[in-house]
């Protein structure tokens, strides 16, 4: 594993090159495929070197890293067309990818804490640095001051389970006995924000809508999945509590995704309306991994690494349009299918794709997580009844007012992608709709 992480390492002075912008990107791409040839084909952890090593849970998650970030560097083109401080931003992304590497192959919770905690800083450089509206450093301190504050109460309860167990490797706390409801809480809140769950939310759309592409890529792609990682990873420490708690949690995010659903219905801003429906698609995934049966934990990791691809191809799209028409505001991009006639198809397919229909990976993970919460409590399908159903709603909104109706009338003339959009959007669909051919490897990894 440590070679991986030095291979990103040694790209960083790459970065100072006259011509590196491109030259970096495949890079990322050569480490993706060669960290792919690795994988696990047996349920312990492989490649260990220290405290780093990578088993099927976080196999799928670093691969995902390294994805997004080589799609960040095609989709922030602008920033090397203009010359805006590109070699420092490359950096930047390195070291965010960097971070995630470090979290998703930790094998012990405190350098996991530490990475994690870690990833926030290169973020919170992003928004500041490259983001577009004077209220970006708002959005920074929401992004800080919400991660930050649930976070300390983890690194408390990583201390004492310290103290109990004298070790904290993953695989050797899962008997860990000293379980409380404190500890329970002080273990899970960090995650529920990082997710986030409804009502602990109100950082993600600020910050969303503030980000450059990148930030937002990053954010739905890979940042969220982190809170997400932490609680597969130490929900078998909380077992003893937690069957006793977690109806608490589920109940506020499915009601918590139908109420962010209705929200989505009135939302005038492109960003603004993927970004809510994040957190309604995150509902789903703490909802179904708190009921703690095998459907539901499958079920969550799949559906988050369909929603990274899904969810950053459509901050892609909205980028684009965007930067054709200097504005994200619903009003002003519709009837984009006589503006932008090539884009349309790829509106199509994302959106569908967001509502998870065949052949989407998101159509496996929400079937394994209707699966585990009618399993749980049949009363939880009218829940799921009205989450689907809203699902559906406001991506059909979404697709329908951008793409028909009237031309916004101060546009004069026809726009066309840049072969560089479409492979970037090819590059987030494609995966998305291959990997269900391999489903079988999501939901076997326990």
């Amino acid at each position: 594993m440590l070679s991986f992480i030095f291979f990103v390492i040694f790209l960083i002075p790459i970065c100072f090159l006259s011509k590196s912008w491109w030259l970096n990107q495949s890079f990322m791409f050569l480490l993706m495929f060669l960290f792919m040839i690795g994988l696990p084909n047996f349920f312990n952890f492989s490649g260990i070197s220290y405290v780093f090593g990578y088993d099927y849970l976080g196999f799928g998650l670093i691969i995902l890293s390294i994805w997004i970030c080589a799609l960040m560097i095609m989709a922030s083109e602008s920033i090397y067309y203009y010359g805006y401080f590109n070699s420092f931003f490359i950096i930047i992304i390195l070291m965010l990818m960097l971070m995630l590497i470090c979290t998703f192959s930790s094998m012990t919770v405190f350098s996991f804490y530490l990475f994690f905690e870690g990833s926030l800083i290169p973020t919170l450089f992003l928004i500041l640095g490259w983001g577009y509206q004077p209220e970006r450093l708002q959005a920074g301190m929401y992004l800080l001051f919400y991660t930050l504050m649930a976070s300390l109460p983890l690194l408390v309860g990583i201390m004492y389970m310290n103290k109990y167990m004298g070790t904290l490797v993953f695989y050797l706390v899962e008997n860990f006995i000293g379980v409380n409801w404190l500890f329970y809480f002080s273990m899970i809140m960090s995650f529920l924000v990082k997710m986030p769950m409804y009502l602990v939310h109100l950082w993600l759309p600020s910050a969303h809508v503030e980000a450059p592409i990148s930030g937002s890529m990053i954010l739905a792609g890979v940042l969220l999945k982190l809170g997400g990682y932490g609680l597969l990873r130490l929900m078998s420490i909380l077992v003893s509590v937690g069957w006793k708690l977690n109806y608490i949690w589920i109940v506020i995010s499915l009601v918590g995704g139908i109420l962010v659903s209705l929200m989505c219905l009135r939302q005038i801003d492109l960003k603004s309306l993927i970004a809510y429906s994040s957190v309604a698609h995150m509902g789903m995934v703490i909802s179904g991994l708190m009921t703690m049966l095998y459907w539901g934990y499958c079920g969550s990791y799949t559906l988050m690494i369909g929603h990274g691809l899904c969810s950053s191809g459509l901050f892609c799209l909205a980028n684009i349009s965007y930067e054709r028409l200097s504005s994200r505001s619903l009003l002003i991009n519709k009837g984009l299918m006589n503006f932008m006639p090539s884009m349309s198809m790829w509106w199509f397919l994302l959106c569908s794709c967001n509502m998870a229909a065949p052949p989407s990976l998101n159509l496996v993970g929400e079937i394994s997580l209707l699966n585990s919460l009618v399993g749980w409590s049949w009363m939880s399908m009218l829940m799921l009844m009205l989450l689907s159903f809203f699902s559906a709603a406001y991506t059909l909104y979404l697709f329908s007012y951008s793409q028909h109706g009237m031309l916004y009338s101060g546009l004069f003339c026809c726009s066309l992608g840049y072969v560089r959009e479409f492979l970037l959007l090819f590059l987030h669909w494609f995966p998305l709709n291959l990997l269900i051919l391999c489903s079988d490897m999501m939901v076997i990894w326990m």
